[in-house]
Parts: C-alpha cells; sequence; structure tokens
C-alpha cells in the first residue's frame, strides 16, 4: 500500500522533508538546468520538484491512485491529475522528460510502472530514476517516505532499466545526513565528506537513463560516455558489467 498523499505533503513540510527537497533539487538542477522548452512529466510524488524547471514548455505531476492526489500548483491552473500507473492516460512520446520520484519503492509491478513511463517518452527523451538506497539510513526511517516500500541498490536500477530497453546515461547519490534533525545544519558536510568516505551511507539513489545505446568505440567492447552538463549524475557505461569507474569522485562502486 502506497503512502498517502496527506502523508507526503506533511513530510515535505517539516524540516526532513525541507531537507530532502534541497539537496535533491541541487542533483536535479545540475543534470537537467532549466529544461528550456521540455515537456516534463513527474510521476509518483515529484511536485516539490517540478516547479524548478521554469523554462519547460509543459510540466504533469501524475500521481497514482494508490496515493491520491493534490491540486499543483497553487493558485494556479491545475496540472496534476491521478493516475494508475500500469496505463497512464498519455499519448505515447508526449514528453521529453520523465521524473520518477516516490513511485518505484511502492508499485505494485515496478515492470508495468516503467514500461508506461518509457511509453509517453520521446525517442531522444531521458529519465531519471529517484528511489531509497538500500544500504542508507533513511532507508530504515519508517517516519519519512524512503522507509516504506522497497530500497534499491545502483545495480538493482540499472537492471531495471536494461530490462524495460533502456540504457544507463548517469548515476548520482545524495541524502548522505543520517535523518536525525540534530544534524541537518551539517547536512552539506555530510554530503562533502560522504562521497569520499562512506558512499554506501547515501539516503537516496539517483539514474538517469535514456533510449539512445551507447556508441561501440572499440572492437574490445570499451564505451562512450554521454556528456552531461555538471557533475551531479555520473556517467554510466553501457557494458553490462559495472565498473569501478562508475563511481564518483572518491567513491566505490
Amino acid at each position: 500500500m502506497r503512502m498517502s498523499i496527506e502523508d507526503l505533503r506533511l513530510f515535505y513540510g517539516e524540516p526532513s522533508g525541507r531537507l530532502v527537497r534541497r539537496l535533491l533539487a541541487e542533483r536535479l538542477e545540475t543534470a537537467w538546468g532549466e529544461a528550456d522548452g521540455c515537456d516534463i512529466l513527474g510521476l509518483g510524488y515529484a511536485t516539490p520538484w517540478l516547479g524548478a524547471f521554469v523554462g519547460a514548455r509543459r510540466l504533469i505531476a501524475a500521481m497514482p491512485s494508490g496515493q491520491g492526489v493534490e491540486a499543483w500548483p497553487r493558485g494556479a491552473r491545475n496540472r496534476s491529475v491521478l493516475v494508475d500507473d500500469r496505463a497512464l492516460p498519455f499519448a505515447a512520446g508526449s514528453f521529453d522528460r520523465v521524473l520518477v520520484v516516490h513511485a518505484l519503492e511502492e508499485a505494485d509491478d515496478v515492470r508495468a510502472l516503467m514500461a508506461e513511463a518509457i511509453r509517453v517518452l520521446t525517442p531522444v527523451g531521458r529519465i531519471i530514476l529517484v528511489a531509497a538506497a538500500r544500504g542508507g539510513l533513511w532507508a530504515r526511517a519508517e517516519n519519512t517516505p524512503f522507509g516504506h516500500g522497497r530500497p534499491f541498490t545502483r545495480r538493482q536500477l540499472e537492471r531495471l532499466v536494461r530490462e524495460v530497453g533502456l540504457e544507463p546515461a548517469a548515476w548520482s547519490q545524495t541524502l548522505y545526513v543520517p535523518p536525525w534533525p540534530a544534524l541537518y545544519g551539517m547536512a552539506d558536510g555530510f554530503e562533502q565528506v560522504g562521497r569520499r568516505v562512506v558512499p554506501g551511507a547515501a539516503g537516496l539513489i539517483l539514474l538517469e537513463a535514456t533510449r539512445h545505446a551507447y556508441a561501440r568505440v572499440q572492437p574490445v567492447g570499451a564505451a562512450e560516455r554521454v556528456p552531461l552538463r555538471g557533475a551531479a549524475l555520473q556517467p554510466s557505461p553501457a557494458g553490462r558489467g559495472a565498473s569501478r569507474a562508475l563511481a564518483q569522485p572518491g567513491e566505490h562502486a
């Protein structure tokens, strides 16, 4: 059973939720910027971040029926819709970007959800999956949304996107500070140290994927890396065997 819309709204109004909102927003801004001229779909509970894409042509928040829906944005024409995440009410190829947050962990059928997310993605579209990290403390905090449902590892997310026909393009982690309010003032320090010293302590994993397969540049199987803006998400090779080169500076794959 999914966490209710009321509980999610309450969480993001509290100090813990405001911290998550800020740290994740920084990663998304570096990865996608303002996504000028793009049609963007937020699937799950993505409204805390959708508003940052001020240059987007169209923003839609699709909220699963088991969760519930809220009007968004406040004080403007509603852009949110209640959906069956296994049968989205959008035409194929409707969106240039799809942001999946608070959707995978409690989905009844993860592959069906992903198949629908891909169906509505344009041929050159990009998707970012955000999920609770299996090894982080936040996945054990039942008083947060990340302590509900199934957390993921990076390899599990990579395997998931490949199974539904996408190719991992880049990845990142955030939310290294433990879910203890007394430490939230040191969150930025935890981010800097965590990436280098204890990468497994991150609370959230971000994985970006695309329809594009990487071009093979050598017969031995070396892969061309996809250049991305900034360093918020690190390139990930298309080969099925993950390498230590995937890790961020100072991290271990």
